[in-house]
C-alpha cells in the first residue's frame, strides 16, 4: 500500500536550518506531484510547497518564499525540503503528501499523508 514517511524535524534556533525528508513507498512515485503543508497547533492545516512529477515547477506559499526550497529524487522516490531562516512561526508539525488533483494549494486534493515531523523554533 501506499505509504509517506516524515523525517528530519527538530527543536532548532530562530535563523537556523532544518531539512525534512518524505520517503514514499508503494506507488509510481514519478507520476505524481507532491507537496508539503504544516498544521500549527490550533490552526488549520495549511500550504507549504508543491513540487511536480519531473522537480522542474515548484511553488511556494508566501511565507516561506525565498527561505523554504523543495525538491526530489525520484530514483529513490523520496521528496525533501531545506528550511532555512526560520522563524518561530513556523513552528508546527509538517506533512508530506501525494496531489490527486485539483489545485495544488488545497489540502483536500492530496492524499496518502504522512504521520508528520514535528519542527519547533525557538525564538
Amino acid at each position: 500500500q501506499v505509504q509517506l514517511v516524515e523525517s528530519g524535524g527538530g527543536l532548532v534556533q530562530a535563523g537556523g536550518s532544518l531539512r525534512l525528508s518524505c520517503a514514499a513507498s508503494g506507488l509510481a512515485f514519478r507520476s505524481y506531484a507532491m507537496g508539503w503543508f504544516r498544521q500549527a497547533p490550533g490552526k488549520e492545516r495549511e500550504f507549504v510547497a508543491r513540487i511536480d512529477t519531473s522537480g522542474t515547477n515548484t511553488y511556494y506559499a508566501g511565507s516561506v518564499k525565498g527561505r523554504f526550497t523543495i525538491s526530489r529524487d525520484n530514483a529513490k522516490n523520496t521528496m525533501s525540503l531545506q528550511m532555512n531562516s526560520l522563524k518561530p512561526e513556523d513552528t508546527a508539525v509538517y506533512y508530506c503528501g501525494l496531489q490527486i488533483g485539483g489545485t495544488y494549494y488545497t489540502g483536500s486534493n492530496y492524499s496518502y499523508w504522512g504521520q508528520g515531523t514535528q519542527v519547533t523554533v525557538s525564538s
